[in-house]
């Protein structure tokens, strides 16, 4: 069976391209992502989330982010979406994703 095309994953990797060292696999019924051996993002049903530390989470929910729910029993509080602004501009979600990396 041929691949499932995913034009949102395909959006994230080409915005995230900079990133030395990216890899991505299907995982939680959408995508990991990681990066120099640390997994920091996920995308899952058009939307891309970063894994968080202390430090960070502060400025998802400043721009009103929410944590990963995969389901309705289930919320991972150290992920956060990824807002819409930010992943339209390259540099900005670069510097993001490198935040989640270094964690």
């Amino acid at each position: 069976m041929p691949a499932k095309h995913d034009g949102f994953k395909d959006f994230v990797l080409d915005q995230l391209a900079d990133l030395r060292g990216l890899t991505s696999r299907a995982m939680f019924g959408g995508y990991g992502l990681s990066c120099r051996g640390r997994f920091f993002g996920i995308v899952h049903k058009g939307r891309l989330y970063f894994k968080v530390t202390p430090e960070t989470v502060d400025q998802y929910k400043t721009h009103g982010m929410s944590p990963f729910h995969p389901n309705p029993k289930q919320t991972l509080k150290s992920f956060y979406e990824v807002p819409v602004d930010v992943i339209e501009d390259t540099e900005q979600l670069n510097e993001w994703a490198e935040q989640s990396v270094r964690r």
